[in-house]
């Protein structure tokens, strides 16, 4: 009688458990990153999150960023498109928000969004502290908007090996973007932009300059200066930099499948190494002479390797150096700015007013008004306010392109889902 009631409750144990595991994978099913169908607006978690925000489940607990390795999302929360989403045309565009940029982020994501034309997965890395405020923002735009976009925001994630001195590089969370291509592994390509970004062309534009890339290219990014002789590396740099006078890192456009797969040369060995064998060696090396962090780390890198960098225009990435001296981005001048980088805290005093008034009127525009009498007339006007400055005298290449962009946008915006 005993073998039967033993034989019994090991039946019932079995089949208790089995019910658990079934249950669990259809309740975690399909949580890959930027994976999958599902409804407009859903909101994916990976069982992480809730095991980390709740101490009465299980053993495990939280790591923080500090602690984290990149490739281990220890959460995400991830929005999902409605029908199928077309990965094959969508562009990748990767931003870093950390303290209080959350503002300034989710301005460069409406500028984003509001002029591309092809869809758009965009992979936002936060502090988690701002993944709530992100959600309620990007899920607050109109239909019409969201269906142009998905979204993943991701935790801060620097090796677990001297993480506090990655994260305190230059700028809190800065050397992010160092590790886009080993957090990002099933991405093949990708646009990566500094949150004080302002997109006066359509991300397209800059997608599509993949198609220019040689067999040795795998980045595309602007100089840092366009005269050496009052170019801070030129002048400056205590290490080696790229060119005539250094590369900016606040656009970047990258083939990750390629950086993943090449062999860096460098000055610390005869060998090649690989991206995620040359970063720290480097750091240590150079540490002690660098001031931009990160971008002085991708100076040295492409210093050593130039034909791995496509050097695109200045009008990829106009700054205030651009103009506050007097206009000398030539391309700017020609064909107007495609891309305004705001650095310096440009958007936010009142030292280049031409600059902060492009940022006030994308920040302000409501995606449910007309783009063109509520943003572009308005803004034409307030730039007629800043021609004192160096920077306004030259106001007409701040709107030439924002101008051809939003005259198009409407008639060509695909939107992500499939028909």
């Amino acid at each position: 009688m005993r073998r039967y009631i033993r034989a019994f409750l090991v039946c019932m144990l079995f089949a208790v458990f089995s019910a658990l595991y079934v249950y669990s994978k259809l309740f975690y099913s399909d949580l890959s990153v930027g994976g999958g169908g599902g409804g407009l607006g859903e909101k994916t978690f990976l069982h992480r999150a809730a095991a980390s925000k709740r101490s009465d489940i299980g053993q495990e607990t939280r790591r923080g960023p500090d602690e984290a390795e990149p490739g281990d999302q220890h959460w995400y929360i991830m929005r999902k498109a409605e029908g199928r989403v077309r990965t094959a045309a969508a562009m990748h565009l990767a931003v870093v928000a950390c303290g209080q940029r959350l503002e300034e982020t989710l301005t460069m994501l409406k500028s984003a969004v509001m002029l591309s034309i092809k869809p758009l997965c965009l992979h936002i890395f936060a502090e988690d502290q701002l993944h709530a405020s992100f959600i309620e923002a990007l899920e607050s735009w109109p239909g019409s908007f969201r269906s142009r976009f998905n979204y993943t925001l991701y935790p801060i994630t620097f090796p677990r090996e001297n993480a506090g001195e990655w994260k305190k590089l230059f700028k809190p969370c800065a050397s992010q973007r160092l590790f886009l291509p080993l957090i990002l592994k099933e991405v093949d390509s990708l646009v990566y932009v500094d949150s004080d970004i302002l997109f006066l062309q359509p991300v397209d534009a800059l997608w599509s300059l993949l198609a220019h890339f040689n067999a040795t290219q795998l980045a595309a990014m602007a100089p840092e200066h366009e005269e050496p002789r009052i170019a801070w590396y030129s002048r400056f740099a205590r290490h080696p930099y790229y060119g005539r006078t250094g590369i900016n890192s606040g656009v970047m456009l990258m083939n990750m499948t390629r950086i993943r797969a090449t062999y860096f040369k460098n000055d610390m060995t005869s060998v090649g190494l690989r991206w995620e064998e040359l970063l720290m060696p480097l750091l240590q090396k150079y540490k002690l002479n660098m001031t931009w962090g990160d971008q002085d780390l991708l100076n040295i890198i492409f210093h050593h390797n130039p034909e791995c960098l496509l050097e695109v225009p200045c009008h990829w990435n106009y700054r205030p150096d651009h103009c506050i001296y007097g206009s000398n981005c030539g391309s700017a001048e020609e064909e107007g700015i495609f891309i305004l980088h705001g650095n310096r805290g440009v958007y936010h005093d009142l030292k280049q007013p031409a600059f902060r008034a492009v940022y006030d009127a994308i920040r302000q525009y409501s995606f449910r008004e007309d783009p063109v009498s509520s943003l572009l007339v308005p803004l034409e006007e307030e730039l007629l306010k800043t021609t004192r400055s160096y920077c306004g005298k030259s106001h007409v290449l701040f709107t030439k392109r924002l101008a051809h962009s939003l005259a198009n946008v409407n008639r060509d915006a695909q939107p992500l889902h499939g028909r």
